[in-house]
């Protein structure tokens, strides 16, 4: 068995849930090929100096700039049109390489990037293996969803409606587990994960997030964060943003209640720690956190399909959304008010690599009850 995966080192949202899906195929199947390629770096230097270098000048220092591309590529059919065509002129001959070298029985795309593309090969029939789209989004689906995608895993049941409205009607969408660490499927108590961590054990805690890239208003969620409690702690994560980072020891040097940390591996601990995350770029870590049932709050960074996923956290109840500092204390407030609530039924889910082998081997995909049901609201 053959599995080829696209992602894109775009933060860390994208490549995690290749590396995992990765590694839960091999458990299953020792003997399958499993190879995990960047999509940006297979579809050529132009892909590479256009998004890469690019996207990040233009999320992390324009990003007003960023919302107004992205209300025209997601508004506006014209300029959809286009883009998507020049997207395709660029990338396909590169991945359309790819796809020849490693003759895969099966493609997954962890990136909505990629998976346009793959999905368009496969409606014109120049792809004839079987596509997977492994969205770690709840809203803003339009190019992780596409007729010519065969499966689209989800984390969030909530995102099949707009999957199919995009996709068409028939669109196959399962909610799986597999898309982020095996230690989601396992419980964690806080007071064990605090105690892990060196954290104290009796008071508030707030983790706050930027993301891979470290984005965001981390500072005011800091403050946010001292003003509600006297007693509050608040984590600061800050990705691989050296600066940020740096940045926030320099302002609350000497503060016991301020722990600020560079990018980690035991971000499972640290949501299980917390009881509210704070959060400036939706997608996978808001979902982790409601698995482990912190209550989350988006703020710091609402532009483009961020905004959407706002919009869709509300809609849903899933959490909280801040568009200040004040409106971030009250947010932080209610939230440590509410009673914690754990997404227990995530462990249950089929698994995203089963799926995946599943889809490859020919075998029919029987719709899986375990698959159906919504997550828990974490904001109260």
């Amino acid at each position: 068995m053959r599995v080829l995966i696209f992602s894109a080192d775009i933060g860390e949202g994208h490549d995690l849930p290749a590396r995992v899906i990765r590694d839960a195929i091999l458990e299953r199947d020792p003997d399958a090929q499993v190879t995990i390629l960047d999509t940006i770096d297979a579809a050529g230097r132009v892909a590479r100096v256009v998004v890469r270098s690019g996207s990040e000048t233009v999320l992390a220092k324009l990003p007003k700039l960023f919302d107004a591309q992205y209300w025209l590529i997601s508004h506006f059919a014209p300029s959809r049109a286009l883009f998507g065509w020049l997207v395709r002129a660029i990338a396909t001959p590169g991945l359309r390489r790819a796809l020849a070298r490693h003759a895969p029985d099966v493609v997954v795309a962890t990136y909505p990037g990629a998976n346009e593309i793959l999905s368009h090969m496969r409606l014109r029939g120049s792809l004839e293996v079987p596509i997977v789209s492994a969205i770690t989004d709840l809203a803003a689906l339009r190019y992780w969803s596409h007729r010519g995608c065969d499966l689209h895993l989800v984390i969030h049941p909530e995102s099949s409606a707009e999957i199919r409205a995009i996709a068409g009607p028939g669109a196959r969408v399962e909610a799986v587990r597999g898309l982020t660490g095996p230690q989601y499927e396992e419980p964690l108590e806080p007071a064990a994960a605090r105690a892990g961590l060196g954290l104290p054990v009796d008071v508030p805690i707030v983790a706050i997030s930027g993301g891979g890239w470290g984005v965001g208003d981390c500072a005011g969620a800091v403050e946010a964060t001292l003003a509600v409690d006297p007693d509050a702690h608040a984590v600061a994560l800050c990705g691989r943003n050296e600066r940020a980072r740096a940045a926030l020891e320099r302002a609350f040097a000497g503060n016991a209640r301020v722990h600020v940390l560079g990018f980690t591996d035991r971000m499972s601990e640290h949501l299980a720690a917390a009881d509210v995350l704070v959060h400036s770029t939706a997608g996978l870590t808001a979902f982790e956190a409601l698995v482990r049932g912190a209550r989350v709050i988006s703020y710091g960074w609402a532009v483009g399909h961020i905004r959407a996923n706002n919009e869709a956290y509300v809609r849903f109840g899933l959490a909280d959304v801040a568009t200040d500092r004040t409106d971030l204390q009250v947010a932080i407030a209610r939230a440590l008010g509410s009673p914690r609530r754990r997404d227990l039924a995530y462990a249950s889910r089929p698994s995203a690599a089963e799926r995946i082998l599943a889809l490859a081997a020919g075998t029919p995909l029987q719709p899986s009850d375990r698959s159906r049901g919504a997550e828990q609201a974490a904001s109260g």
